[in-house]
């Protein structure tokens, strides 16, 4: 790719969460500190809060990656599952082993013996749950009756909940109202500022291996940050394709038209460019398009 050609080591602009490469911006860094300061406490529900694109998951996977051996902990990424199937993840994730057809009642009890051999241990179990608005509302209730199991001093069961504002609706359901009084922290993942996305581009070169000076123009910063609203997922997106249009003129500077034609070839970012400009668009479009096309072109001879 253009990796060689700007002096990089790796791409620095996946979708992909990596841990490696996430930035503490102020909204992230408090999110981790309310994440972490919430586990040693060692109460009840989390609720970790999104849009769409703003790193939820990314944060899920650094918090876990911080978290000390004291605390063991299970991921559920699909919780779309009804109350049966995701105890059967949480115990799976919990490494406890059932007979195939394990009934209801020795499947809870397998958990709860689980739960207090680890408490036993000295080790704190969190569950961090990703995409939670889909949870079913059943699912959430039998969630609430896990974490009725406590000790003298503190919950055997922590439950984090990473998920978009539907979330807060479903929550708001006089069905699982107890629930939402045990949520003890919450944190809403909002977009970059525009000065915050300023330094995460230079942090995610500089974390690729990139050395060099300014390589996104100010320009070209301003409207990378008008298309994509400061949000993660479409800035990484834009900026990707910025790069490789960049590359395919044999430039070594991202200039406001690289981003112009990366926003108008994003289904996503499109309709941020004013109609006036639709002539630009389309002319954008068709440049990223042949270059695309050129670079495809090379490897394939």
């Amino acid at each position: 790719m253009y990796t060689a050609h700007f002096g990089l080591r790796e791409l620095p602009f996946g979708i992909t969460p990596d841990t490696s490469f996430f930035f503490g911006s102020p909204g992230s860094q408090e999110a981790l500190n309310t994440l972490l300061v919430a586990a040693r406490s060692g109460e009840g529900f989390i609720k970790i809060t999104g849009e769409v694109g703003t790193g939820k998951t990314l944060l899920c996977r650094k918090f876990l990656s911080t978290l000390g051996p004291e605390f063991v902990t299970a991921y559920i990424p699909n919780p779309y599952q009804e109350p049966r199937a995701l105890m059967l993840a949480l115990a799976d994730e919990l490494e406890i082993a059932l007979e195939r057809d394990v009934d209801q009642h020795r499947l809870l009890k397998s958990i709860t013996e689980r739960l207090m051999q680890l408490a036993g241990d000295g080790r704190q179990v969190l569950l961090c749950i990703d995409e939670a608005q889909a949870i079913p509302v059943e699912s959430l209730e039998a969630l609430r009756l896990l974490t009725n199991l406590e000790t003298e001093k503190r919950k055997l069961l922590q439950i984090v909940l990473f998920g978009q504002p539907e979330l807060n609706r479903k929550l708001e359901l006089q069905s699982i109202r107890q629930l939402a009084q045990r949520i003890t922290f919450h944190y809403h993942l909002g977009p970059l500022s525009r000065d915050d996305l300023d330094f995460y581009l230079a942090h995610r070169l500089r974390v690729a291996g990139f050395g060099g000076a300014r390589l996104f123009s100010r320009a070209a910063v301003a409207r990378l940050y008008r298309a994509s609203g400061g949000v993660p997922r479409l800035v990484n997106i834009l900026a990707h394709k910025a790069l490789m249009l960049c590359y395919g003129q044999g430039r070594q500077q991202v200039e406001r038209l690289h981003v112009n034609a990366a926003a108008s070839d994003t289904i996503a970012t499109s309709r941020r460019v004013p109609r006036f400009a639709a002539w630009r668009q389309a002319a954008a479009g068709a440049l990223l398009a042949g270059v695309v096309a050129g670079i495809t072109w090379v490897w394939m001879r």
